[in-house]
């Protein structure tokens, strides 16, 4: 029950009366005598009742999205999690030609007068997938060429990680090493042709982030999917994208043939390419100088398949447009197994890709071209790209479906969703999981607005309004190490819009980006000495000002996590009671959960209670 409930405010003198007995710890200080008109004016803190409602999420939209998650997540909370994708093929070239000629002029090469006209005999080589990982976006904060997780001193460019002599921004000039000693001596030394260390981000080994020390390995099957993805939806008349939907089951009724499966090591360092020496570059030995792609996935994928369906499909109607292709070859579906290690990765598709590296026949008329005697075929080398997801102009292209299966929640969390009762807990889960509304003031519209009136009335100057949420320590840390999230994202639920204004946030250049942003919004977990998680504090001045001054609604809020405060879009989600919500879609991109303390909490929490804070001055 609100604490107000018990009172009548008939009069204004009422309402400062409890407004003094629900005040901070601190008396009423009076501060500015000769400020305003001779009056002075007092500053306090009123703390108001919030009531929380926990909502389980049957299922999220989940195709198009800015990240996608792949592998095994182990919740000590809420059970275990397997992500799946898939994809669609993305041709980089429509009706394309592989090799030099079409189908059309290698078919009637006989009656050409070009005598570089041959059946070229295209034929793969090799078939890569390649998934790079996300990186750790504070990067290298003194430009030297060491990632700051590995630099000995990652706000001076010339210190010496490796301890050789030569500084780290030396070492970047002159291309060597600066993780290895006395890199340069290698007698076959190439500038810039090694691996650096890469601080990557979003990976989760048995339900903890890993960045810079990585020794795991995961089961990966890559296959073909048999299903068709709409681009359009039918039902609006093929004006609206095709909604999918985290539920949406394709392994195994609509996957055929297996083009890899085996185990894969993850690594933070670059991976090095041999490259073909290009013949048109006479005084340059490519082969010499190794293509360098930073880490993630790389397997090679069976590269007959590719051979019958692409390669020698040049000139067919399946290729001439992206829409018979992707008839044709439906895409592709990615699952993960574990081997000793629970594995999941946050992954972007849009730099994921498909490269096709074949050979083909050419004409070499050693630069006689009327003379015929001297000339010979040679083999060159090429390659042509497929391509998961696109983004141009801000619009994504292309269709990749994240598959969520969670477990059972415990009983205790099951009992506590979707229940009409002020929550206790308040159980947050990323992805297809749990989130909280949230109102302000009172259960009853009408209750809520006679306080927001008396509020009004005494003519309160905001200086800040909070929202507090304590962690449940007990309840985490009976699960032993739970990895907690970073942030927590609230939201109004009416418009679908966050809490915080661009145009009046502050962002910290030395933070950690993805923290240092919006700290005027907060919501970044604080941590006691021990490195948990103590709580979460929300600034909701703007939203409350709105109310009171503006004469905004006060809605319903929604709270979430979230991996990034910029991610603020919406996407519609299933509820477990069958009905549709919008969701933001940062809900979606994180395996992560955590149980915070609610409304109703007992005597010994009374102190974590989730409740507004509002600190105000008023003249006397």
């Amino acid at each position: 029950m609100s604490f107000f409930k018990r009172f009548k405010f008939p009069a204004l003198a009422g309402f400062l009366l409890v407004t003094f007995l629900i005040s901070c710890e601190e008396d009423l200080t009076t501060i500015g005598a000769e400020v305003i008109g001779g009056e002075p004016f007092t500053t306090d803190k009123a703390v108001f009742d919030v009531f929380a409602y926990n909502s389980k999420i049957e299922a999220v939209r989940t195709n198009q999205l800015p990240i996608y998650q792949l592998g095994v997540y182990d919740d000590p909370i809420y059970g275990k999690t397997e992500a799946s994708i898939t994809s669609q093929l993305l041709l980089t070239a429509v009706d394309p030609n592989f090799g030099v000629f079409s189908q059309e002029a290698e078919d009637n090469w006989e009656n050409d007068d070009n005598i570089s006209t041959i059946p070229e005999v295209e034929t793969v080589d090799s078939v890569y997938l390649y998934i790079p990982f996300l990186k750790n976006p504070k990067g290298d904060l003194d430009g030297d060429g060491v990632a700051d997780e590995f630099d000995i001193d990652p706000e001076d460019a010339n210190s010496d990680t490796d301890g050789d002599g030569a500084t780290d921004n030396e070492e970047r000039v002159s291309g060597t090493n600066p993780l290895v000693e006395d890199s340069v001596d290698d007698e076959d030394f190439v500038a810039n042709n090694f691996s650096k260390k890469v601080d990557i981000d979003s990976i989760y080994v048995n339900s903890e982030v890993i960045n810079s020390n990585i020794e795991t390995s995961f089961h990966l099957k890559v296959e073909l999917s048999t299903y068709f993805l709409r681009d359009l939806d039918p039902n609006t008349n093929f004006q609206e994208a095709q909604e999918y939907y985290s539920s949406q089951q394709f392994s195994p009724s609509f996957v055929s043939d297996v083009l890899f499966e085996g185990d894969y090591s993850i690594t933070n360092n670059q991976l090095l390419l041999d490259q073909f020496d290009n013949s048109s570059t006479a005084d340059i030995n490519e082969s010499e100088q190794k293509a360098i792609l930073d880490p993630g996935i790389r397997v090679e994928l069976d590269k007959a398949f590719f051979q019958d369906n692409l390669i020698d499909m040049e000139g067919a109607s399946e290729l001439l447009s992206q829409a018979n292709f992707n008839d044709f070859v439906r895409g592709i579906h990615l699952s993960t197994a574990t081997i000793s290690d629970d594995v999941m990765m946050l992954l972007d598709m849009k730099d994921a890709a498909i490269t096709v590296y074949y050979n083909y026949d050419r004409v070499n008329t050693n630069d006689t071209a009327d003379d015929t005697s001297d000339d010979e075929i040679v083999t060159e080398n090429a390659q042509f790209v497929l391509s998961s997801l696109t983004e141009q102009n801000g619009f994504v292209n292309g269709n990749a479906i994240n598959t969520l299966n969670n477990e059972i929640y415990p009983t205790t969390i099951g009992d506590a969703l979707n229940s009409e009762q002020n929550a206790s807990k308040l159980y947050l889960k990323g992805g297809a999981g749990t989130f909280t509304e949230i109102k302000l003031f009172a259960e009853d519209d009408a209750e809520g607005q006679s306080l927001i009136d008396q509020i009004k009335a005494n003519n309160w100057i905001i200086n800040e309004a909070n929202l507090v949420f304590y962690v449940d320590r007990e309840t985490l840390d009976l699960e032993g190490d739970v990895l907690e999230p970073s942030r927590i994202y609230l939201y109004n639920t009416e418009e679908n819009l966050p809490l915080f204004n661009r145009n009046t946030e502050v962002t910290d250049q030395t933070s950690i980006p993805l923290l240092g942003a919006f700290l005027n919004y907060d919501g970044v977990i604080k941590k006691s000495s021990d490195g948990k998680g103590e709580k979460y504090t929300v600034r909701i001045t703007e939203h409350i000002n709105d109310i009171l001054i503006r004469e905004s609604n006060n809605t319903t809020l929604g709270l979430t996590l979230t991996p990034d405060i910029e991610f603020i879009g919406i996407d519609e989600a299933m509820m477990a009671d069958g009905n549709a919500k919008d969701l933001p879609v940062s809900q979606t991109l994180s395996p992560l959960g955590t149980v915070l303390f609610g409304s109703q909490v007992d005597q010994a929490n009374e102190d974590k209670k989730l409740k507004l804070e509002i600190f105000y001055t008023e003249t006397n």
